[in-house]
Parts: C-alpha cells; sequence; structure tokens
C-alpha cells in the first residue's frame, strides 16, 4: 500500500496541473455557451463565423457589429470530478469498481484533457451587410493519459502481462483570420468563411515514431519508451467553411454546415513569424528551431523484490536530435484543422426562442470527437434588454453539458456572459467549467430585425374610392 501511495502522490499534482490547464470545445461565443452550442441556426453577425456562415445573409438589414473584446476559457476532462474522487477514497475499492473505472478510461482513450483558448482580437471582428472578417487567435491541445495506467495502479500485475503505457500529448497556437460571406436566395441563403490559418506554434508527440510499455512476469516487471516529439514554428495554411440556412418560416429555420471543410496547416516552412519572434518553446533550458525535434527515452531493468533499493532500476534520457532528411533540409509537416458537422432547427415565438443542434466530429483530436452531441437551449426576451439562456447537451451519459447566460442590451452596447458546467449536471458531477465573456458594439438603435414586411402584390383600394356600381 506504501508503494501505490507513493505513486498517487507523484501522478496527482500532474492531474490536478492538466485539469487546470485544459480547456474543451471549439470556437466560441456567451450566447454558444450559455445555449450548451445550439446556434446553428441562430447565430448573429460575426458571431456567425464558426457556426454558419449562411446566417450572415439575414444581417444585411440589421446594423453593423463590431467586437471590443472577447475571453473564452474553460477547464474539463473525462473523469475526474468531485464525485469521482469521493467514489475513490476510502480504504479498498472492490473488484467490481476498479473494473468499471477500468473499462470507462479504456472506452474513452484514457484519461483525456482536450483544450482550445480563444482571445478575439480587439476591434477587428466586425460585420456588416452580408459580409464578416474575424481576427481570433486560437491555443488549443489534447492530452491522454493512457488507460494501462490506471489498470497497473489498480489490479497491479494480476492477470496483464503486458500493458500499453503510451502517452499522447499535441499542442497547438493559430491565428485565424478570416473573411465571411453569405448569398440569399429565394428560400435560404449560403454562406462561405475563407480562412487564413497563421501557424504560431506547435508541438506534439509523433505516434508512429512513439510507443511504450509495461511487462510483467510472476518473478519481475520491467518496460520501456521511447517519445518522439516534434514541433514546428511559424507555419502556415488555409481553411473553408460552408454553411446553409433556411429563411424564416411561421419561425422555424433549418440549417446545416461543415466547419473546417478544408484546413491545413504547414510546418516548418518560411514564415515570417520566425524573423520577428523568437522560438518561444524550451527543452531542458536550450531554445528549440524547427531544424530539431526531441526525443525521450526510459527503461525500467527488472524491478524485483530483491533489487529494490538499487538505484540503476529506472533509467531515462531526453536529448535534442536533428530534424533533418537525407538532403539536410528540414522536414516539413503538414496538421489536419479538425472538422465539425452541424446540423441544427430552431423556432420563435414572441418572446421565446428554442434551438436544437445535432453536431459531431470526424476525429478524436483537439477540440474534435467522432460521436454525435445533442444540445438544445432556451432564449427568453420577456426583457428585450436582458435576454435569459439555458441550454443542455448531450454526448453520451458521461458527457453532458448544462449551460445558463444573460445579456445586457442598451443601445450600441452588448455584454453578454455565459457559463456552462462541463461533462456533469451539477458542481458535484461536473468534470470542468466553460466560462466567456464578450463586449460588442452596434448602432445607437440596437440591433434588431427589420420590421417592414413586403408584399407580393399591390396595397388593395380603399372601399370609398371603388366605383358606384350602381
Amino acid at each position: 500500500m506504501d508503494g501505490r501511495n507513493q505513486i498517487l502522490k507523484r501522478f496527482v499534482p500532474l492531474i490536478l496541473f492538466l485539469l487546470l490547464n485544459s480547456v474543451y470545445g471549439q470556437k466560441r461565443d456567451p450566447r454558444s455557451v450559455a445555449l450548451a452550442g445550439a446556434t446553428t441556426t441562430i447565430a448573429d453577425g460575426i458571431y456567425s463565423v464558426g457556426f454558419n456562415p449562411g446566417l450572415i445573409a439575414f444581417q444585411k438589414d440589421k446594423p453593423f457589429m463590431i467586437q471590443v473584446g472577447g475571453l473564452d476559457f474553460g477547464l474539463g476532462n473525462n473523469y475526474l470530478s468531485m464525485a469521482a474522487m469521493k467514489a475513490l477514497s476510502g480504504d479498498t475499492l472492490d473488484n467490481d469498481e476498479k473494473t468499471m473505472i477500468i473499462n470507462r478510461l479504456e472506452n474513452n482513450g484514457g484519461l483525456t484533457f482536450d483544450m482550445i483558448g480563444q482571445v478575439a482580437i480587439p476591434g477587428i471582428n466586425y460585420a456588416s451587410g452580408n459580409m464578416a472578417f474575424t481576427s481570433n487567435i486560437f491555443y488549443m491541445g489534447s492530452y491522454a493519459l493512457p488507460a494501462g495506467m490506471a489498470r497497473l495502479m489498480l489490479e497491479g500485475n494480476t492477470n496483464n502481462p503486458e500493458i500499453d503505457m503510451t502517452l499522447a500529448m499535441e499542442i497547438m497556437s493559430v491565428h485565424e483570420l478570416g473573411f465571411s460571406f453569405a448569398v440569399p436566395y429565394e428560400s435560404f441563403a449560403i454562406g462561405f468563411t475563407l480562412k487564413y490559418l497563421q501557424g504560431l506554434f506547435y508541438m506534439g508527440i509523433d505516434p508512429d515514431s512513439s510507443n511504450a510499455n509495461f511487462i510483467t512476469t510472476p518473478q519481475a516487471v520491467y518496460g520501456s519508451g521511447s517519445y518522439y516529439l516534434r514541433q514546428g514554428f511559424g507555419g502556415s495554411g488555409y481553411g473553408l467553411d460552408i454553411g446553409v440556412a433556411t429563411k424564416e418560416f411561421n419561425g422555424m429555420r433549418f440549417g446545416v454546415s461543415l466547419i473546417n471543410a478544408l484546413g491545413t496547416i504547414g510546418w516548418n516552412k518560411p514564415s515570417f513569424i520566425k524573423d520577428i519572434i523568437k522560438y518561444p518553446l524550451k527543452w531542458d533550458g536550450e531554445r528549440l528551431s524547427d531544424s530539431v525535434a526531441v526525443l525521450y527515452t526510459y527503461k525500467i531493468d527488472s524491478l524485483r523484490a530483491d533489487n529494490l533499493s538499487s538505484g540503476s532500476i529506472f533509467t531515462s534520457s531526453s536529448k535534442v536530435v536533428k530534424n533533418l532528411d537525407e538532403n539536410g533540409k528540414v522536414k516539413q509537416f503538414n496538421v489536419r484543422y479538425p472538422s465539425i458537422l452541424r446540423f441544427g432547427v430552431s423556432y420563435k415565438k414572441n418572446d421565446l426562442l428554442i434551438s436544437s443542434d445535432l453536431t459531431t466530429g470526424f476525429e478524436n483530436r483537439l477540440y474534435a470527437h467522432s460521436r454525435w452531441r445533442w444540445a438544445l437551449g432556451a432564449e427568453l426576451y420577456r426583457f428585450p434588454a436582458m435576454p435569459l439562456r439555458i441550454g443542455f447537451a448531450w454526448e453520451g451519459m458521461d458527457r453532458t453539458e448544462l449551460g445558463m447566460g444573460v445579456g445586457f442590451h442598451g443601445g450600441p452596447v452588448m455584454i453578454d456572459l455565459g457559463f456552462s458546467f462541463r461533462n456533469g449536471m451539477w458542481i458535484h458531477s461536473m468534470k470542468g467549467l466553460n466560462l466567456s465573456l464578450g463586449f460588442t458594439m452596434t448602432s445607437f438603435k440596437g440591433r434588431k430585425d427589420d420590421d417592414k414586411k413586403s408584399t407580393s402584390g399591390p396595397s388593395p383600394v380603399p372601399e370609398e374610392l371603388l366605383p358606384n356600381k350602381d
């Protein structure tokens, strides 16, 4: 038990560090956080970008919109919560409890942390007519501690001859510049967002060149691992969003979009970023560059009861290696920007707006997950200057979200706040949280729909002006 407690003492600070530095999601704003992401058919102006650019066509009768500032962050993971930690505390866990924990982590790719932080560039995010220009800096990443680590801690070497201990890590920072426009038709509109992706930095464990295991026998345990960390600086690429939205018909609207239908960033290519900024990442005090990579290896040599006091059981080394091809040139690589497919429907009547979304990614990377997510949100306009919002999302029993928020809209000032519990419905069960704040300016008349109603024919002639048939 003492040895197991020592292991827990070593890993709990690491787990808490990752939890407190992990953010989940994709491009967001306070309204989408409050509605749990159900905004494919109701996003407005600059906030249509990243959800459905087709909606920009419906702002042509509204005043301009400019974002003065915005900040979005959150914390999230797929297992740790106050309730989960309470369940783990105590003298011992029975076999069923251990099996449940291990199976849950194995089915979810280990103990994973997905993150994204977003900062809007003040004064540059602007929408008017059927066009919008946006500029945001993203910091995104994903970590995964292997489920084999939990299996080893809970079961030891019982019936586990070989355990996969491969870690996963990928972090990336990107400045995304987008130009969006939409073309309206008689009953629907189609929109596009053309993106320039200025990569700032990237670091990740190359899965093709990395592996780690832990092998057990009745007499001893041993293992080894090798991690190849490649990194880039000053990348560049292009992206494309496509969205379609119908006009309102009896208060209803439908929409579909593919975010990052095309999107790839090439790293280790010539870039002006390298000329104005030094490479920000260091390893063992040495500043890295795009011409090198990091190779970390370790070895556990025959851990037995008779040599626990030996100082040479565990050995490790890390070194900076050249990242060059056979011609001596820097190896270039491309990173795919994950895509999100969105379907949405909304209904508006009087002071109430209800919206529902169905979304999915195509891979489990960064902010994307390859399983369906359903979201339902409601917005109440009983007090027009203070819209109230609530939302719920379901992505499986272990991935629920409850959001809430409020807006303060008076004249040209629009302040919005959104908050949500990540992967849980309340404080004790949440596995993180999201918090988003936005400050937007518009005209002094406020941002409202044009109340002018068009007609398809001439106005009727007053009865008193009709000719007398007698």
